[in-house]
């Protein structure tokens, strides 16, 4: 026999809520918050008596397993459409309102009322925890009651953070047991797409998303409002980021994928141990030699460019896989740096960081570049025809067409060929003081005009 109820709820008519004032506006849409608290109670209700029928004693014969799923909040989400999370929040609740723990009583008769959103009644559950050898039941009755005076109108992740609050300061011994918790639940998760793209998820502990977030947040601050520079280097820098093509999103990728480059680079084997991280690289030998079709990243499903597997090839980690026209394996890269450590050494002594002019990346935010191109003499190197570039510029040269060019002991940056915005070289001077003064006197031996007057 179904379940039948009348449910009498008025709410405001949405028919004009266009031309409704602001005050009208905000009232409306509390009158309607009211509302959805008082059904999210009969859902929370509802899916508790779906976790009474699928607990694990149950096994298959549960009500979620025989609805062909694993948990009560996988059904609960199927049934609402609502997402997991929000679904184990509701069926949560829906426990604690079918029995509730003495301490968390008035959250529950709150949450039935109507008067407690489902979220903020999951996260006063969850940040004050059961009571403890240490804290008493009456302690959380207490600190649950502060929390429902207190909280008001925050939103759950507020309300958590409070409660948590209030649980560490009842229960200072085990502060360290909590810690030692949420690191238990710490992971990351790569996914490969269909597309070729790959979907990165995970939780943090507290001190590993400090330490990220705060990496994340140098890199990002000046495109979220950061604070106001007084030193022009820095005001310079900031304005790049604001000016940046790229958002904010994906310059944070960008900075944990070089983050990650930079580590690898400088690993002694602390963390890759005697195999540093390689990118093997799978090309047609007639593709490299007429810079154009597809090449491929060893695990990777979705193709690159023959301009990519070129960049690549003046990186670090690099295995190159040659192919001739009948598909056999001409030649293996190795894997180690085409150019070596000593060179690049020398390099970042010259450069002292990223060559192009007005860039700031210091040498170890760079890529060696070979300006005797890669497919065309196989990574042979030598320092005079090398040049520091960071992960911007490297791809600018490989990817737009431009290039670096050498006469003598000049360096320039080349536009692409019918590039209507750029039309003039770029001089790239290394930014060295030593070696400038060096290439100084150099040219004024021969009598020729010192090119280093440039900003470096």
């Amino acid at each position: 026999m179904p379940i039948t109820a009348t449910l009498h709820l008025e709410v405001p008519s949405l028919d004009d809520v266009a031309h409704a004032d602001d005050l009208v506006l905000i009232e409306t849409v509390k009158r309607w918050a009211e509302v959805r608290r008082i059904v999210d109670a009969g859902l929370a209700t509802l899916a508790g008596e779906v976790a009474a029928r699928s607990t694990l004693e149950l096994g298959y014969d549960g009500l979620a397993q025989r609805a062909g799923l694993r948990t009560a909040d996988a059904l609960v989400s199927k049934l609402t459409g609502t997402s997991g999370p929000e679904a184990r929040a509701i069926t949560a609740v829906g426990i604690m309102i079918a029995s509730p723990q003495p301490w968390l009583a008035e959250v529950a008769g709150r949450v039935c009322a109507g008067e407690l959103s489902v979220g903020a009644a999951a996260a006063i559950q969850n940040g004050l925890g059961a009571p403890s050898p240490t804290v008493a039941a009456d302690d959380l009755a207490d600190a649950a009651h502060s929390l429902l005076t207190e909280s008001g109108d925050l939103p759950p992740e507020k309300v958590a953070r409070r409660a948590r609050e209030l649980r560490d300061e009842l229960d200072e011994a085990g502060v360290a047991d909590r810690e030692a918790a949420l690191r238990e639940k710490r992971f990351l998760r790569l996914i490969p797409q269909a597309d070729g793209m790959t979907r990165l998820i995970g939780l943090l502990d507290p001190e590993s998303a400090a330490l990220v977030t705060d990496a994340v947040d140098v890199v990002t601050s000046p495109r979220r409002g950061g604070p106001r520079f007084v030193d022009p280097d820095a005001t310079a820098r900031a304005e790049a980021i604001v000016h940046d093509s790229r958002n904010t999103e994906q310059l944070t990728l960008d900075a944990l994928v070089e983050m990650v480059r930079i580590a690898a680079a400088a690993d002694s084997g602390r963390v890759f141990g005697t195999r540093q991280p390689s990118v093997r690289v799978h090309v047609a030998l007639a593709d490299l030699h007429r810079g154009a079709g597809a090449a491929h990243l060893d695990g990777q499903t979705a193709a690159v460019s023959v301009h990519t597997a070129e960049r690549l090839g003046c990186s670090d980690g690099l295995l190159g896989i040659v192919f001739d026209t009948d598909g056999a394996a001409l030649r293996h890269g190795r894997r180690k740096r085409l150019f070596t450590d000593k060179q690049r050494d020398v390099l970042a002594a010259i450069w002292g960081g990223c060559g192009a002019p007005d860039c700031d990346r210091p040498p170890s935010w760079t890529e060696a570049h070979h300006i005797n191109e890669w497919k065309k003499n196989g990574g042979s190197t030598n320092v005079e025809d090398g040049i520091l570039l960071c992960r911007h510029h490297h791809l600018l040269v490989h990817n737009n067409g431009w290039r670096v060019r050498r006469h003598g002991i000049d360096y320039s940056l080349e536009p692409p060929p019918g590039d209507a915005l750029n039309r003039v070289l770029v001089a790239l001077i290394p930014k060295n003081p030593v070696h400038r003064r060096g290439r100084s006197r150099a040219a004024a031996a021969v009598g020729a005009p010192a090119t280093d007057s440039a900003k470096g």
